[in-house]
């Protein structure tokens, strides 16, 4: 996410390297690089020259403290800054009336249709919400299917009429059938084209007009950068939205939308997807972006993506089994489902601080666990549950089940060892021998 401008922008920063203070020369010099980042990565050249302008300003005649260097100063203010530009912080969505209608448009292949499953996925998990999806794009080829497959996968009804043609009555029925089956989100999906027309600009406020909705959100490719822009604006024009979701940020390497179209349009981006998966929707936070765009990480929302994924009940019964020295490969292989639906491996390692940079060359195939679980796959139960049983016989039909070689399976063996006593140090105030060992350098090797 945001790899290029990222880079970019680190590579302006070195123009302050070695300096001992902050002057109006070397921040001109600085600021020029910084605005060839920002017009390299799509933004528009009136944003970029606008945001340089004030970041100058700022840092010109700031003091800087003894504990700073004007390099880290100058990534503080940019930070500060990058994250006005895009909002300064999240805005929530309306969901006070009952039922909340949720408006949904955008251009055909921007991931709309895909985006109201993923937000009827967020709403039921996170907010305690029972949403409905409707299905109200009439036009385009197995748009209906594609809503009901998603419906049926996250567990969430989709109100459709085969034979109706009429957006408007579809989704004036919508609400009706809502109100009487208690549900309080009506997410509704309208048609896309694959450019701005007036049909589809009359029919979509023909929609606006019916129902009213709470909140209208337009969805844009962020890979299409000012064009998203251009057509965010057109659309607003006709719409008056509510926020923007940028789709495919996962894939995103330039960053132009995003850092543009709050100030072109002058309303909040409320969600970023991150993957293909339900569950690869974040609400934006403009602070945190900010942060990852300059090498900073972005621990919270890590740590909120695991919380979403973390399960109480299987924790204690984890807890137990390693209390007892039970745990198995089966439980091994819970915790890497868990870390595969926190999203895109290379995404999560880029929010540690310092570790986006350190692997920015580094390819990590989101497939990467692969070879564990086909290694753990190819056991039996008996052997999944008692590893001390795996000898040479064993290990040897375990690689030619899984296609790998004895080799690989005793480094599986001895990985899954060592994170063993990790976790069971980790027990019972374990944690000051941990510490112990730290300052030892005997820490297992992974």
């Amino acid at each position: 996410m945001f790899e290029n401008l990222s880079e970019k922008l680190e590579k302006a920063f070195k123009v302050l390297k070695g300096q001992g203070s902050i002057s109006e020369i070397n921040v001109a010099q600085t600021m020029k690089e910084i605005r060839k980042a920002l017009i390299s990565a799509d933004v528009d050249f009136k944003t970029a020259k606008e945001f340089t302008a004030k970041v100058k300003e700022k840092a010109i005649g700031e003091k800087v403290l003894t504990t700073l260097k004007p390099g880290e100063l100058l990534t503080k203010i940019m930070k500060d800054e990058l994250a006005e530009l895009m909002g300064s912080s999240s805005v929530e969505i309306n969901l006070l009336s009952k039922p909340s209608v949720i408006l949904v448009a955008g251009l055909q292949g921007s991931g709309k249709t895909t985006f109201c499953g993923k937000l009827a996925y967020f709403l039921k998990n996170n907010k305690n919400k029972n949403p409905l999806l409707v299905a109200c794009d009439v036009y385009r080829p197995a748009a209906i299917d594609q809503i009901s497959v998603l419906g049926e996968q996250i567990s969430v009804d989709v109100y459709k009429e085969i034979e109706n043609q009429n957006p408007v009555d579809i989704s004036t029925n919508a609400i009706g059938y809502a109100k009487k089956n208690k549900h309080d989100v009506v997410i509704v999906d309208t048609a896309g084209r694959l450019a701005i027309d007036e049909p589809m600009m009359t029919e979509i406020t023909n929609v606006k007009s019916a129902i009213s909705p709470n909140e209208i959100l337009f969805v844009v490719d962020s890979m299409t950068g000012q064009d998203a822009v251009n057509t965010a604006k057109t659309f607003n024009e006709r719409l008056d939205f509510d926020g923007v979701v940028l789709t495919k940020l996962d894939g995103d390497t330039r960053g132009g939308a995003a850092l543009t179209i709050r100030s072109v349009v002058d309303k909040p981006i409320k969600f970023i997807g991150t993957s293909e998966k339900m569950e690869g929707l974040d609400v934006f936070h403009p602070d945190r972006m900010a942060s990852r765009i300059l090498g900073m990480g972005d621990v919270i929302s890590l740590v909120e993506r695991a919380q979403q994924q973390f399960d109480e009940q299987e924790a204690r019964k984890i807890q137990k089994k390693i209390a007892k020295n039970t745990f198995g490969f089966d439980d091994f292989l819970k915790q890497i489902q868990q870390i595969k639906k926190m999203g895109n491996i290379k995404d999560l390692a880029g929010m540690i601080p310092g570790v986006g940079k350190a692997i920015k060359d580094v390819d990590i195939d989101n497939d990467s666990f692969k070879g564990i679980e086909s290694i753990i796959y190819s056991m039996t139960p008996y052997e999944r549950s008692n590893p001390h049983v795996l000898n040479g016989s064993r290990k040897k039909r375990i690689a030619a089940g899984s296609g790998t070689n004895v080799q690989e399976i005793n480094q599986l063996i001895k990985q899954f060892s060592q994170m063993g006593k990790m976790m069971k140090m980790m027990q019972g105030g374990g944690a000051s021998r941990m510490m112990q060992m730290m300052k030892g350098n005997n820490m297992p090797k992974f």
